[in-house]
């Protein structure tokens, strides 16, 4: 990061203070991301207690509902970590522990809700229900799986790689960390959503471009160490093989009628991690270089929106300071900061995400704040080709 975007950062953040003194007012309320895998026992608990089928829905009741409630009821906190203490914070183990614990919880959370997909309690709208849930868990899980996959040590790796296992996402672990954070804010980049375009527009268009670039990405590295594609050491193949030996072991022991929903939980939780890929850089754009290399400018933090909702981001594991993340792709989400130009969200990623699906009222809050981000230039926004003239002129009369 350069030497510019810190100077942005809050100014208390460069007071120096005694690590062994500091306390992280959030230390415990990280806990309170393991709810998440535990929203189909919540489901399970709430119809056994009303007698309510709608309750297996309570996945997407919780995520979409509750949690923009919650957003708006806490509100915000854009403090940081002094800098000081940033070093001391990566290296508790704590933190590590409560990304940890999320993947157990959230294979008891799968299997749980295999043994009642596959069986004759529930009807029809209930089954789907608990589908939609264990995929709000699953697509949750991307973002652990997020977080683990950037670190350096091997066992976070493989774990991330079995969060991903429920979606069928795997190659999400090879095309985030070579191919988006390269690419962030740019055409070229599949995850990067582009002004005037719609979510029901990127989705195809990430989907299968993330997945193409996945495997261009690890073709390169096989070939360059002499390995061939087919082989245990392909990142892709390893990552989709936890997926069929999962997959397998749950038809076996619950029956083939399973295999529908285990379908719709994965497409619930993998379109969950798109419609968040959607938000996070809309319109936003690296400038190239003007040094005769066609090559983009550095990530700064004004190329991710950031969010800095207190019950999302601890949900989410700070996500939603997205911009530090990629300055810094390997620093935990604990010392995660805020920045003060990073363009802002309304709200946090749950209420962003119900905007999103609903493009026209998507295009009415967000579009004037791309806008107002470029300083009503739009020519050095990511806009959607085809939009790309009537938008120019639209703006251009509004100014």
């Amino acid at each position: 990061m350069s030497d510019a975007a810190h100077v942005h950062a809050h100014d208390h953040d460069h007071v120096e203070v005694n690590p062994a003194t500091w306390t992280d007012p959030k230390r415990y309320a990280w806990l309170l991301g393991l709810l998440v895998p535990l929203l189909p026992f919540m489901a399970w608990g709430l119809v056994a207690l009303t007698g309510l089928g709608v309750f297996w829905y309570w996945g997407p009741l919780f995520i979409f509902g509750v949690m923009p409630f919650l957003d708006t009821a806490i509100g915000k906190d854009s403090s940081n970590p002094p800098d000081s203490v940033v070093k001391y914070l990566e290296q508790d183990r704590y933190y590590r522990l409560c990304t940890y614990a999320f993947i157990p919880l959230q294979l008891i959370a799968l299997v749980g809700g295999a043994a009642l997909l596959a069986g004759d309690d529930l009807g029809i709208g209930e089954k789907l229900g608990l589908a939609l849930t264990l995929g709000c868990v699953n697509g949750i899980g991307i973002n652990t799986a997020h977080e683990l996959g950037h670190k350096r040590a091997s066992l976070e790796r493989w774990l991330s790689k079995v969060a991903l296992a429920p979606t069928g996402y795997g190659h999400f672990y090879i095309e985030h960390n070579r191919g988006h954070h390269v690419r962030v804010a740019t055409p070229e980049d599949p995850a990067s959503s582009r002004m005037g375009e719609s979510f029901y527009r990127f989705w195809p268009r990430t989907v299968a471009g993330s997945l193409r670039s996945s495997w261009e990405l690890e073709a390169e590295r096989l070939e360059r160490d002499e390995i061939r594609w087919f082989s245990p050491r392909n990142d892709i193949i390893n990552a989709w093989a936890m997926t069929l030996v999962l997959f397998a072991a749950l038809l076996v022991a619950f029956g083939i009628e399973l295999l529908p929903w285990l379908i719709i939980q994965a497409v619930v939780g993998f379109s969950l991690l798109e419609v968040v890929n959607y938000l996070e850089h809309y319109g936003l754009l690296r400038e190239k270089r003007d040094d005769g290399t066609d090559r983009y400018e550095r990530t700064q933090p004004r190329h991710s929106w950031n969010s800095d909702n207190v019950s999302s981001n601890v949900l989410l594991y700070h996500l939603q300071r997205h911009s530090d993340h990629h300055a810094h792709p390997t620093r935990r989400f604990q010392a995660l900061r805020h920045f003060d130009e990073a363009p802002e969200l309304p709200s946090g990623y749950a209420t962003m995400i119900l905007l999103a699906v609903i493009p026209p009222l998507w295009r009415r809050v967000m579009d004037p704040r791309v806008v107002a981000h470029y300083e009503g230039d739009l020519t050095r926004a990511n806009v959607d080709r085809r939009k790309r003239d009537r938008l120019l002129r639209r703006y251009a009369a509004a100014a």
